[in-house]
């Protein structure tokens, strides 16, 4: 009877990756994480299902739509569809263990059942970083040096870091009497930078049931240009008197002031009164980084202040702040802008096999140079030297270590660079400091 074969696919929104993307992806997580660190974050992890009232009602009314959510052995389950949420709840749980304030790191696979598109998909891992148990707003401050030193570490040096305060969104609405409208107002307008203003003043109007010189008025003080100082300048005399939009002000001022102190250069720190962040629990400062070449790809690191989301799991106050590195949208704008080298190995030096008289040879040199710190593969077959080579090619070895029965008898090894096609006869003492200059050099150049 003929077998009937299913066929292999994928869901849609989903995807495998290969070695070839998998290793810029898991070196992007080593970066992030190695900068987490210099900072003190701790590293955590949680559960990929959480209850569905934990999740539920968070987010916003998108988030909820665009939950994988289901019903298993009688529990109502979803799957988490950021990493902020369910540490909220992590917390709650477990800070009396943790003490505060605590400050913690987080690399997980969420899902979101939106519409795939380009650098965007159902199922994706984030980097987020938070601190937990404050209010103070050098927490916020230290929040932006990570996100900018993150993003310097990765390879970017031409990035604007866009920034706003919820206060003052508030603020503007509290003065205006939208408050009760927030959500809604601020929903639309996150949409500001793909949309027009035309289009978010009606999206206002439907959904926040504004009129059209409120809508009008949110979005002229909300597009205000200029430096920072003018920005901040202008805001303080709409808001005047408004105890919200003053001290969302007054904390932007001490950030700015924070990075001219620091020497983070002013050019990659943008006032922004557009953004909004359109999830319901940010309230005070919040961030988003867009790239200079590719800002049509959105933003690759965002977040922000949540002073209230854990009071939903808790009696004690459990202020936070924090940002997330989208790292699939990160590396699709590295692969557009030709940043990631194609490697489907993490070996930097490949060993081949010329006879198998001598496997024990080069299983012992590989070996040797792996106890050294090398990264390092031995071909399993003698195959013809040309096939071996191929395969070298093909995977991104940088080096070909080769010996046949004249080079044992010198006790020589040949190395090949595959860049620059030189190979060069090397006794073994002095193999291991031959290839660390020649992968250094690479590595620098």
């Amino acid at each position: 009877m003929k077998k009937t074969l299913i066929a292999p696919r994928t869901l849609k929104g989903f995807r495998d990756y290969l070695p070839a993307a998998m290793i810029p992806r898991e070196q992007l997580i080593e970066t992030a994480k190695s900068v987490y660190r210099s900072y003190g974050f701790s590293p955590i992890d949680t559960p990929a299902l959480e209850y569905t009232e934990i999740l539920t009602g968070k987010g916003g009314a998108e988030s909820d739509k665009q939950m994988f959510r289901f019903e298993q052995g009688g529990r109502d389950v979803a799957m988490r569809f950021d990493l902020t949420v369910p540490f909220a709840r992590f917390a709650a749980q477990n800070i009396n263990e943790l003490g505060i304030p605590f400050k913690r790191y987080h690399v997980g696979t969420v899902w979101r059942g939106e519409r795939p598109q380009k650098g965007r998909y159902r199922e994706f891992v984030q980097c987020d970083f938070d601190t937990i148990g404050t209010t103070s707003n050098s927490a916020d401050i230290e929040t932006l040096f990570v996100i900018h030193d993150l993003m310097v570490k990765i390879g970017f040096s031409e990035f604007k870091i866009h920034i706003n305060n919820r206060m003052i969104l508030n603020g503007l609405l509290e003065t205006l009497g939208l408050l009760n409208q927030s959500a809604e107002v601020l929903r639309a307008l996150d949409k500001l930078p793909k949309s027009t203003p035309e289009a978010v003043i009606l999206e206002m109007k439907e959904q926040g049931s504004l009129t059209q010189e409120q809508a009008e008025k949110v979005i002229s003080l909300t597009t205000a240009k200029g430096s920072s100082e003018e920005i901040l300048n202008e805001l303080e005399q709409q808001l005047s008197g408004n105890s919200s939009g003053e001290l969302g002000i007054k904390n932007l001022r001490e950030l700015f002031q924070s990075v001219e102190k620091a020497g983070i250069p002013c050019e990659r720190i943008v006032l922004d009164p557009s953004i909004a962040r359109g999830l319901d629990y940010y309230t005070g400062t919040i961030f988003e980084t867009f790239l200079n070449d590719l800002p049509n790809i959105g933003s690759v690191c965002s977040g922000g202040r949540y002073d209230n989301l854990a009071e939903l799991f808790t009696t004690q106050s459990l202020p936070g702040v924090g940002a997330s590195l989208g790292l699939d949208r990160l590396l699709a704008a590295m692969q557009e802008l030709n940043m990631l080298k194609e490697v489907s190995t993490p070996a930097s030096i490949l060993v081949t096999q010329m006879d198998e008289l001598y496997t024990p040879e080069y299983l012992r040199l590989s070996r040797n140079l792996r106890l050294k710190g090398l990264n390092v593969e031995v071909y399993p077959d003698t195959k013809a030297i040309k096939k071996q080579f191929k395969y070298a090619n093909r995977h991104g070895f940088k080096i070909v270590i080769v010996a046949g029965v004249d080079d044992f008898k010198n006790q020589e090894w040949q190395v090949k660079e595959l860049q620059t096609g030189t190979q060069t006869a090397v006794k073994e003492s002095n193999l291991f400091e031959f290839i660390s200059h020649i992968l250094t050099a690479e590595q620098d150049s």
